[in-house]
């Protein structure tokens, strides 16, 4: 059987929400660079504040328990992140790109916190416990997964139940391949 360590996210990632800048829709400068928040891309702008690859994971909202979108997503590239998504760096993408995967199939519940407006804050995110096989696992998982992923997402919306059928796929397979036993 393959084997994995458990580890948390501040073992196996770098924390730079210390460098995220909200800025206002009224005082944001119309630019090239977009602008993400806790859902994805909320505007684009001027002037940017990261320059590389990172895994961004939703910091509040209703989305954290309503999983309408994914909560964990990666950016490349120059780009602005508001207070609203934590920002992750990652020595590989393998290791960034199974994590996304890993987030975006658990259930968050017992690390989020506050009644009307849930929230996931950087204590109890770091403290999410993550089954981390060998780096050669994390590749076989993560490119099984990338080609669900562009199946899934390349597919016209002209087959209907083609998607269904292969996002059906994608998630036993994921789920399967992220069990580690349980």
């Amino acid at each position: 059987m393959f084997g994995y360590a458990v580890v948390t996210l501040e073992d196996i990632a770098e924390n730079c929400d210390s460098m995220r800048k909200p800025v206002t829709s009224g005082k944001r400068e119309a630019g090239e660079y977009p602008y993400y928040g806790a859902s994805g891309i909320v505007d684009y702008v001027k002037d940017y504040i990261f320059d590389g690859d990172y895994l961004l994971v939703s910091e509040d909202g209703a989305n954290l328990l309503a999983r309408s979108t994914p909560i964990a997503f990666s950016i490349s590239g120059k780009n602005w992140v508001n207070n609203h998504a934590h920002v992750l760096k990652f020595d590989c993408y393998e290791t960034r790109r199974f994590v996304e995967f890993y987030l975006n199939s658990i259930d968050l519940a017992p690390y989020i916190s506050g009644g009307a407006q849930p929230k996931l804050n950087q204590k109890n995110l770091n403290r999410i416990e993550i089954p981390l096989p060998s780096q050669e696992r994390q590749k076989y998982i993560v490119d099984i997964l990338d080609r669900f992923d562009a199946i899934c997402n390349d597919l016209t919306s002209g087959l209907p139940a083609e998607i269904e059928a292969r996002q059906k796929q994608y998630e036993y397979y994921r789920d399967k391949l992220l069990n580690f036993g349980k």
